[in-house]
């Protein structure tokens, strides 16, 4: 059964302007915990629009800079998951069932937060076809 699964805390589809949406008929998850049922429940989603913020927790955000001067989130100061722990429990279906994480894009307008979920998935999809 295909589906297409938007995770934000707050907004809907049409409300996010900034990125190109494709014109699904999202199903609409707002936290970690709804984004694992609905997986449980109907599978691999066939498209994924991922926010990274997830709680107002997540807009006070922990950063540290690394070595090489780049800027980090430290994740686990969080309490509640981020999409980016969301990303990270469909790429790890993804691997039981041994396929590619379907096509997806990342709304989020954290741009540390939205650069680790592309470059985790992005990893992961390489890794897989090779």
């Amino acid at each position: 059964m295909k589906y297409y699964l938007f995770l934000d805390d707050v907004r809907k589809p049409e409300q996010v302007t900034w990125k190109k949406l494709p014109d699904y008929d999202w199903k609409i998850v707002r936290n970690y915990e709804e984004f694992v049922k609905i997986i449980e429940k109907k599978g691999i989603p066939s498209f994924v629009s991922y926010d990274h913020d997830l709680s107002y927790a997540h807009y006070e955000t922990y950063h540290s800079i690394d070595e090489n001067g780049v800027l980090k989130i430290d994740y686990d100061k969080f309490q509640e998951k981020t999409g980016y722990d969301c990303c990270k429990h469909l790429v790890n279906k993804c691997i039981e069932l041994d396929i590619e994480h379907p096509d997806f894009i990342v709304h989020s307008l954290n741009p540390i937060g939205a650069k680790n979920i592309t470059m985790y998935i992005g990893n992961y999809n390489k890794t897989k076809r090779e």
